[in-house]
């Protein structure tokens, strides 16, 4: 059995959207005791470790939230033979920062301010990167997954890929970006008792 460590306790917690108290009665602990750990200022037995972490994962099991759940539809989108001035224009109109690039229903590529930016500091002129097609400038498509996928499953593509497409029945229907991941934590996040 994996024996949790104090400093994980608070991530997980606040991961799955449990408060202390909440946490405290699942393990059947004090809301206090549970604070004293988080904070470093309690040194728990194994014992007490193991009923914080079967609760932990019983909380876990309960609490799977699909992509579905979370992810942006309709998708805002450019397609490859648009210029680069119209996924600036929709970028700045949806406050987003990336943008697939979608031939019919199919992703060929991306497009983002960060490579934008990229481009622009390596020396390209601002005004002639506009007039530019979207073809011409996109990066790789986004990772793919489908509506039922475990929201836990996408944090680590989301650590090397800015968004996340999602796909059903090779139909595009939404899009995931860490924005959604920290919408998602606020939502469960509670006040700390």
């Amino acid at each position: 059995m994996k024996i949790l460590r104090p400093s994980e306790i608070r991530a997980m917690r606040t991961k799955l959207g449990l408060t202390q108290a909440q946490l405290a009665e699942l393990a059947g602990v004090t809301q206090a005791y549970i604070a004293k750990i988080e904070a470093g200022a309690a040194d728990p037995r194994v014992s007490t470790l193991e009923k914080i972490l079967k609760a932990l994962e019983r909380a876990t099991a309960e609490k799977h939230i699909s992509v579905e759940e979370i992810m942006t539809s309709p998708i805002v989108r450019v397609r490859p033979g648009d210029k680069v001035e119209k996924a600036v224009r929709l970028m700045g109109s949806y406050k987003i920062s990336q943008l697939p690039a979608l031939d019919g229903e199919t992703q060929v590529g991306s497009i983002s301010e960060t490579a934008l930016m990229r481009k622009i500091t390596a020396g390209e002129d601002m005004s002639k990167l506009v007039r530019r097609s979207v073809e011409e400038v996109m990066e790789n498509p986004f990772p793919t997954v489908s509506k039922d996928t475990d929201v836990d499953t996408i944090y680590r593509l989301l650590e090397h890929s800015p968004a996340i497409l999602v796909v059903d029945r090779g139909r595009a229907t939404g899009i995931v970006t860490k924005a959604d991941i920290l919408k998602l934590v606020s939502r469960s996040e509670k006040p700390r008792e």
